[in-house]
């Protein structure tokens, strides 16, 4: 009798593994919405959340300002991107004390955009790297930032303070066109220095002193008094009372402008499709940067990675259809938002409305800040950017950290952020490769007592750590250095970690001591290494497959018999 044909399971398992990804995917992409749950201690904590949000929005104002003008775009942009994305960001980002709006580090990288492409550009630059950032949110690329080393980070945040810094000299001189300057900060401050106006400038560095003065002497008054507001308030009541010739903000809008879809052509989109994936890079790694710092300022709850990436993404296209610019999340803000006692996601949203009622009723006194008193403010806080402990321990750490520290920073100094990020983290990679190859070790070591005639003809060698690319060569010469001996046992055992490279050396040693009359024994093939071993041909590479052992002692016990074989044969 035939027996009866059994349909095969695998269109069935596929089917279920099919169907268990898509309600993975599912729930990924639920976690991603807002949610009730993001304001569980509001009912507790709605009081100080207040209290921060207007805290954090007085402390953002001037910040907003500046930044607008930094980016070579206007105060109003840097005003609608604090509201607008820091809006959006609040309610639908991963951490629920993250506040975000314009920053340095974006006003960095977009000053050449807007020399090249023009100030237009911005808001569609801002759109698309927004979809980019949300994309990556939706693929899980969260956790993408782990992987840059700590040197790096430093780096890159000391190479934005000092751009920062530099940025603010064209405003301190008065330049009248900015346009003729080099696209390099720092050419373009002496560049500014040097057709700069002496009485403008004296003017200038006087508002810049009253700034800094009011920001470092109010915390000492009392923590919670803004200095920078109070700084650029004093400024602009004294230019308002003495005639100056600083130039201040002029006209602000008295409401937002409306949204709209920026004007785009397929041609356009290519040209700005390198500036958008540089600003989407930039908003990822420093959105997420903070919002890990905030996790650790005090206890508010863990971030969504991914979903602060959503959360970024849609603020920066929600900026960049107002007429605004790319927006990440701040640390300073963040900070100050974290300290003035914000819990959840209702003090961001008011930092947001504050400035929002900022603009309604105060545009008019607002275009009477001076130029210079903004770029005071932006100067002392790239000034506080710099964590002089945290550079001095970089400095005094290994070799390679600290070389990793100055060349990033020198590289967003002198060329790209982006870039700098790429040859830290491939600096940093270099430098932990080359630690690392020199905890790869071989020692020969003799043949346990008691000992037996021949044992000196024997030599054990151990291999400890990891064998990698990186110290094949050094452990080839090592190994095949060994003289006088018949047998040469190559202990494995407490080998850490093989890679390809360092499973073909040893096929090579073992190849090239088997040519000069040396008979092999690997002992202690661990498991993990047993299918690379084979795959790349180090255990075909023996004279014999009884070659090769578990024990120790039986190696010893072979490795004798050949002396012993040797002997009689010479004898």
């Amino acid at each position: 009798m035939t027996a009866p044909q059994v349909s095969s399971p695998t269109p069935a398992r596929g089917r279920r593994r099919a169907g268990g990804a898509l309600r993975a995917t599912a729930r990924h992409l639920v976690d991603l919405l807002p949610s009730a749950a993001d304001y569980a201690g509001a009912r507790r904590t709605w009081r100080r959340d207040l209290v921060a949000g207007v805290t954090v929005g007085i402390v953002a104002l001037p910040l907003a300002l500046g930044f607008g003008v930094s980016s070579g775009l206007s105060p109003a942009a840097g005003l609608i991107t604090a509201i607008v994305a820091g809006l959006i960001a609040a309610v639908f980002g991963g951490s629920h004390v993250q506040v975000s709006g314009p920053t340095g580090a974006m006003v960095v990288v977009l000053v050449p955009i807007v020399a090249t492409h023009g100030a237009g550009a911005v808001a569609l630059v801002s759109v698309m790297a927004g979809v980019l950032v949300l994309l990556a949110g939706i693929l899980r690329l969260g956790r993408a930032v782990s992987f840059i080393p700590w040197p790096v980070i430093e780096g890159f945040t000391l190479g934005i303070a000092a751009i920062i810094f530099l940025q603010q000299i064209p405003s301190l001189t008065g330049a009248d066109d900015t346009a003729e300057l080099s696209s390099n900060a720092l050419v373009a401050a002496v560049q500014s220095l040097l057709g700069a106006d002496p009485r403008y400038l004296l003017w200038a560095i006087g508002a810049v002193a009253v700034v800094v003065a009011c920001m470092v002497l109010a915390p000492r008054i009392h923590p919670a008094l803004p200095g920078s507001l109070l700084g650029v308030v004093c400024v602009t009541v004294l230019t308002a009372l003495v005639p100056t010739p600083l130039e201040v903000i002029g006209a602000l809008p008295s409401t937002l402008p409306a949204p709209t879809i920026p004007p785009f052509s397929p041609d356009l989109l290519l040209d700005l499709a390198p500036a958008a994936a540089t600003v989407a890079a930039l908003a990822a790694i420093e959105s997420l940067l903070s919002a890990r710092v905030a996790a650790s300022l005090a206890d508010t709850g863990p971030y969504n990675p991914d979903r602060e990436l959503l959360g970024q993404g849609l603020a920066s296209v929600g900026s960049g259809l107002f007429g605004g610019m790319p927006a990440t999340g701040a640390i300073a803000r963040t900070a100050v938002n974290v300290r003035s006692g914000g819990r959840t996601r209702i003090a961001a949203v008011t930092h947001a409305v504050v400035l929002l009622l900022i603009v309604l009723a105060l545009a008019r006194p607002v275009g009477l800040i001076p130029l210079a008193g903004l770029a005071g403010v932006l100067m002392v806080t790239a000034w506080n950017m710099v964590h002089r402990a945290t550079v001095r321990s970089i400095l005094r750490s290994t070799r390679g950290d600290a070389i990793t520290f100055v060349i990033t920073a020198l590289v967003t100094v002198s060329f790209d952020l982006i870039v700098a990020v790429g040859i830290g983290i491939v600096i940093a990679g270099i430098a932990a490769i080359r630690s690392l190859s020199r905890t790869a070790m071989v020692h020969r070591q003799e043949v346990s007592p008691p000992r037996e005639a021949g044992d000196d003809r024997i030599a054990i060698i151990a291999f400890a750590g990891p064998l990698m690319f990186a110290s094949a060569d050094r452990v080839f010469e090592e190994v095949t250095r060994v003289e006088g001996v018949e047998v040469v046992i190559l202990r494995l055992s407490t080998l850490e970690h093989l890679d390809a490279t360092g499973a073909h050396i040893l096929s090579d040693i073992v190849q090239a001591l088997e040519r000069r009359g040396i008979t092999v024994l690997i002992k202690g093939v661990q498991p993990v290494h047993d299918s690379l071993l084979r795959e790349v041909g180090v255990l075909a590479a023996l004279r014999h497959t009884n070659h090769l052992f578990d024990d120790l002692d039986a190696a010893i016990a072979h490795a004798r018999s050949h002396v012993a074989r040797s002997e009689r044969t010479a004898g």
